[in-house]
């Protein structure tokens, strides 16, 4: 049996506690790692791996990192997804008897980071939670850094629950041991969400009754009795796993949000993705998207909470109004725009101040930044009782300036104080009356320390003596070498010898030096002292600090919503209750502001009950998709209260948007291009309802002409006949335009495009009718493939028309004898029906051999028309 040293056994023994995570061991000034920690986190780090005796025969591999720049490299760690656990000494070494006892103090993992260098300023840190049984599911998400606590439920939903995880974009997920055994879900969670996936150990902590126990500790305002049981458990989880992990009191989670899903519009991931709501397709990236459009806020809270409107558009009207009423407020007043703007970039960010409040982890400098955006709070106020808007004078009701704190930060904390807190220099003059008796000490001593330099030159005759100091030596008398024989030494003792001078104290001196020394030390003792009384004092206040950071934040989002509108000359939508949806001029408002306003081209909307399926037909580059998306995104505009990028706009309050828009594989799931296609049309046909609106571009087209034709028309069917979802259907299928006679719901549209000397223009005009010809030819010789390809695809394009119009004709032809030979027949049955009659008289007459195709097909459709009134 290998016998380490006591240190190295302490060591595994901490290890042990904490198998997933690395640990950082406290040595001196370093971290260590030791054993396979110190292998991978060398290669993790890119650091020196190297090893040391630890008793058991063999060198240990060792790494290390310097304690006062630790941060950096705990957070490479958990930008790639690990856990590191912080072991720290908790005895004095001076004291200690054998090995220093120490102690994991935290663990940081993706989800519980709070360090601003750790953290995306303008997004939010969530961690969540799969707990539950068989039968009822819980999501529960929390953001440590800024205190937000959320839970909703579901019956067994994988889907749903997914979708509705991945609007929170997690850093870290939690399972209940319970779901442990739900292992597939489990790969195709990690696969959708890419986030580090825990799943916890059975514990007896997680017993019902210990539960609801931490629950009524952690929540006391919360009616615990009335969560559902998967929400409790949830619930559980996630303040077990955070005690393990945090090892601390988290005063600042005191807010439990319950919410159900059909309270907002639902958005999957797809749709997310393809209407690029918070970042783009093709870099994956914040610029180019929705939310970088509108985030014109003065806040980082206000940003995040603009993120969290987007991620969950309302379904209750009078909410809506409420905003769109505040903004309408807002840009009526434009000078007052500019007002609370300028007062918003002065507000610091709040939410997250507060959560290193209640971590014990907030400086000096931080709680000056907390003190100045509290005296902007009045400012605030008054600025939103001059506008006229019941949900800003609701903001302005519910903002407390917090007067207490701030004016306890002003008296306490120096203006200039530095980052540090245990070095002294933080806490103003007349705050503490023996910090002010200790710091006089030190100013009278640094006053007698010269004129005792000064009595030492007219007493010796050394014009050049100096007193100093240093902390290894303490004060002394400084003597160059041409002087020495001036120095007095019966009171004179050497204390070191330099190259060219000699060092010296006094009795005089040293009893100085320690009274000067004792009170300096003493004093930084009593400022961290005096701190930390002040940072507890102003903790009692964060559920107070928490709500004024969320209204900041609202009235910030408004704030940006009026702005964009004013900039964009956008309009306030209508809330239509029959379901219309009427849109004039519309634009889609990334590309408008990619390209200007003047150059793009604005379309109009018009769907209600009898036009709730546009099939849109016309050119690939003529704009089917950017109409398509702009619909969308209108739509959603209006759901979260901003202004809408048209000249008027009526629109129905959605439940649901789905869209299967542009080519996309799913190769780690082992989905094709065409499965996912599926899979997403299919979500969409399962879960719609009459409120919803569906995208759906090229449906089909992955597959055979034929199959992709025959289900494209089948999902057309579907949608009217069963799901009655407003539809916009883009489709190359020219083929399917004649459902246009066949459903009653189903209208025909195109994007406008004309051809000049062989080259098409795109007018990116939607105008009413179907289009004749896909331009694919076209399109392509603008991408610029090689003119060999393009005029060899327009013979064999030529070619394939003319073989499917013979065959067509002949075919009809065929139909058509076959009817003829068959009206012998039909004739005794047809002399009692005179409209049937005669039909079949006109159909024997028609001589199918002379008169052309398209007459043909014209002349039968009016035979049928009439059989069809006749009925």
């Amino acid at each position: 049996m290998t016998t380490y040293t006591p240190m190295i056994q302490q060591y595994l023994s901490i290890k042990a506690e904490v198998p997933d995570a690395f640990l950082f061991f406290r040595l001196g000034d370093f971290y260590e790692m030791f054993f396979e920690d110190a292998t991978r986190c060398a290669t993790e780090l890119e650091i020196t791996l190297t090893s040391r005796d630890g008793g058991g025969g063999e060198r240990i591999p060792m790494c290390g990192v310097p304690h006062h720049s630790s941060g950096a490299y705990v957070q490479r760690l958990i930008e790639k997804g690990y856990k590191v656990a912080i072991c720290e000494q908790v005895e004095d070494p001076a004291t200690a008897k054998g090995v220093v006892r120490r102690e994991v103090v935290r663990i940081v993992t993706p989800g519980t980071v709070i360090e601003d260098q750790m953290l995306a300023e303008k997004e939010n840190n969530f961690l969540i939670v799969l707990a539950g049984d068989q039968k009822q599911w819980s999501l529960v998400a929390t953001d440590l850094s800024t205190g937000e606590c959320y839970a909703t439920e579901f019956a067994d939903d994988q889907q749903r629950w997914l979708d509705e995880a991945a609007s929170y974009r997690p850093r870290e997920v939690i399972v209940d041991p319970k779901l442990a055994d739900q292992q597939e879900f489990l790969t195709q969670m990690k696969q959708r969400l890419s986030s580090l996936i825990t799943v916890l150990e059975a514990t007896t902590y997680l017993t019902e009754e210990k539960v609801e126990q931490a629950l009524e500790q952690q929540f006391p305002h919360e009616s615990i009795d009335n969560l559902p049981d998967a929400i409790k458990r949830g619930c559980g989880v996630l303040l077990h796993y955070l005690g393990q992990t945090q090892k601390r009191s988290l005063t600042h989670l005191r807010r439990l949000h319950r919410y159900y899903t059909e309270e907002h519009m639902v958005l999957d991931e797809a749709a997310r993705r393809n209407l690029e709501l918070t970042q783009t397709l093709r870099t994956g990236k914040r610029k180019g998207s929705l939310l970088d459009l509108l985030d014109h806020t003065g806040t980082s809270m206000g940003s995040r909470m603009l993120k969290k409107w987007l991620d969950k558009p309302l379904i209750d009207a009078n909410e809506i109004s409420a905003r769109l009423d505040a903004v309408e407020a807002l840009i009526a007043e434009r000078l007052l725009l500019e007002e609370v703007r300028e007062v918003l970039k002065k507000v610091y960010d709040l939410e997250r101040l507060s959560s290193r409040l209640a971590y014990g982890s907030i400086n000096a400098r931080e709680l000056l930044s907390l003190r100045r955006s509290l005296e902007q709070v009045p400012q605030i106020k008054a600025l939103l009782l001059r506008v006229n808007s019941g949900l800003l004078a609701q903001l302005e009701a519910e903002l407390d300036p917090c007067t207490e704190v701030s004016s306890l930060i002003a008296e306490a904390i120096e203006e200039e104080a530095p980052i540090s807190v245990k070095d002294g220099g933080i806490i103003r003059v007349g705050f503490d009356d023996e910090l002010d008796r200790l710091r006089d000490i030190q100013a009278d001593g640094k006053g007698w320390l010269a004129r005792f330099e000064q009595q030492e030159r007219e007493l010796t005759g050394i014009k050049s003596l100096k007193v100093r100091y240093n902390k290894v030596f303490g004060y002394f008398i400084e003597v160059t070498k041409s002087n020495l024989h001036l120095v007095p030494q019966e009171r004179y003792q050497r204390k070191q010898t330099l190259s060219n001078a000699e060092r010296y104290i006094t009795p005089e001196l040293k009893e100085r030096e320690q009274l000067i020394l004792d009170a300096q030390d003493r004093s930084t003792e009593l400022e961290y002292e005096r701190f930390v009384q002040v940072r507890e004092q102003i903790a009692h206040h964060i559920a107070k600090l928490q709500q004024v950071a969320e209204r900041i934040a609202q009235l910030d989002v408004l704030h940006s919503f009026a702005v964009i509108a004013s900039r964009h000359h956008y309009v306030r939508p209508t809330l239509s209750i029959d379901g219309q949806f009427y849109i004039k001029e519309g634009r889609h408002p990334v590309v408008e502001a990619a390209v200007g306003g003047e150059v793009f081209v604005p379309n109009d909307l018009m769907m209600d009950d009898h036009n709730q399926l546009l099939l849109i037909t016309g050119p690939n580059m003529a704009g089917k998709s950017t109409y398509m998306r702009q619909v969308a995104l209108i739509a959603i505009m209006g759901q979260i209260g901003c202004f809408v990028p048209a000249t008027s706009a009526q629109l129905p309050v959605l439940d649901r948007i789905f869209t299967r828009i542009g080519a996309a594989d799913d190769l780690a799931g082992g989905q094709s291009t065409f499965m996912v296609e599926m899979a997403e049309t299919c979500g969409a046909l399962r879960q719609a309802t009459p409120r919803s609106l569906i995208l759906l571009d090229e449906v089909g087209r992955g597959t055979s002409t034929f199959d992709g034709m025959a289900l494209a028309h089948a999902i057309v069917e579907y949608i009217h006949d069963r799901v009655g979802a407003k539809t916009l259907f883009s489709t190359h299928y020219h083929e399917l335009t004649h459902l246009e006679q066949e459903l009653a719901g189903v209208v025909n549209v195109h994007v406008r495009c004309v051809e000049k000397e062989g080259q098409v223009v795109f007018l990116h005009q939607v105008a009413p009718g179907r289009s004749d010809r896909s331009y694919g030819i076209q399109v392509a010789e603008l991408a610029g493939l090689p003119e060999q390809v393009i005029q060899r695809a327009q013979v064999i394009l030529d070619q394939l028309e003319n073989d499917n119009e013979k065959e067509s004709a002949a075919s009809l032809q065929l139909d058509l004898f076959q009817l003829q030979e068959n009206t012998v027949e039909l004739t005794s049955v047809s002399e009692k029906c005179p409209v049937e009659a005669s039909v079949l008289e006109e159909l024997t007459s028609w001589n199918v051999m002379t008169e052309a195709p398209l007459a043909t097909v014209q002349f039968l459709h009016e035979l049928q028309q009439r059989l069809v009134k006749k009925e």
